[in-house]
């Protein structure tokens, strides 16, 4: 009864907080807490901890070429109302990630993988994807509301304050850089590839980068770093050709 009840109370929180929104752009509601906004101190925090942490490369070149394909697709995605900042990691494992605040981390291994910036930009797309949809603020109000759930739940306002404050730590313990969903990923795959092809770059390259990405794990018997919380390649693969071959794309 008492977990019934504070379902119950859950869901009254939620609405009152106005928590649940219809994505047209996904396709279906999600529960949004907190918006991207919310989120900017927490990115920053972990924007500072990961340039304070790790090596940062100051190949010059390199910088200029993710920084002029990401504003290209951060323009393609109508995100321009704030400012972008990129950093290149230097690591073998190729990885990449986003902050919802508009920071983006690439690895010299990455930037090593792909074979050209049709390939680059099907990274930088879906992780502009993930902000567009807000997959980490969706994930921080799940996250929040079962913490609600988890304790019981004994007021509206102030329970969702406690259940915020303890897991506001999260940006700075980089905890906004924690896996999304398999779910997520494909979402921001489908939006990275929109996001790409209006920046004048060729959609079947984000399938050529993931068959890259399938070879590479094969041939090290591991999954790589950027993959390994994503969908499997051939569900990968199998997604965005479907998605690209509807869109009439190349």
């Amino acid at each position: 009864m008492r977990s019934l009840a504070a379902a119950a109370l859950l869901a009254c929180s939620v609405a009152a907080l106005g928590g649940c929104a219809y994505n047209e752009t996904l396709g279906r509601s999600q529960l949004l807490l907190v918006d991207n906004s919310a989120l900017t101190q927490q990115s920053e925090a972990a924007w500072a901890e990961a340039l304070r942490t790790q090596r940062v490369s100051t190949d010059a070149a390199a910088n200029a070429r993710i920084r002029r394909v990401g504003d290209k697709i951060v323009q393609a995605a109508g995100l321009t109302d704030r400012p972008w900042d990129y950093a290149l990691f230097v690591s073998t494992s190729p990885n990449a990630f986003v902050l919802p605040s508009g920071k983006i981390g690439v690895t010299t291994g990455l930037l090593a993988l792909v074979q050209n910036d049709d390939q680059l930009a099907t990274v930088l797309g879906h992780e502009v994807g993930h902000v567009i949809a807000q997959h980490a603020a969706e994930r921080y109000s799940n996250s929040a509301a079962t913490s609600m759930v988890l304790s019981g739940v004994q007021g509206v306002a102030g329970d969702y304050a406690q259940a915020a404050g303890a897991i506001g730590g999260l940006g700075a313990q980089l905890g906004v850089l924690l896996p999304f969903s398999r779910r997520d990923e494909l979402e921001a795959d489908r939006l990275g590839v929109d996001y790409l092809q209006r920046a004048g770059y060729r959609p079947s390259q984000a399938v050529a980068l993931w068959r890259l990405m399938a070879s590479q794990q094969q041939g090290q018997g591991s999954v790589p770093q950027f993959a390994s919380t994503h969908p499997s390649d051939t569900t990968r693969i199998a997604a965005l050709e479907q998605y690209i071959a509807s869109r009439g794309w190349s």
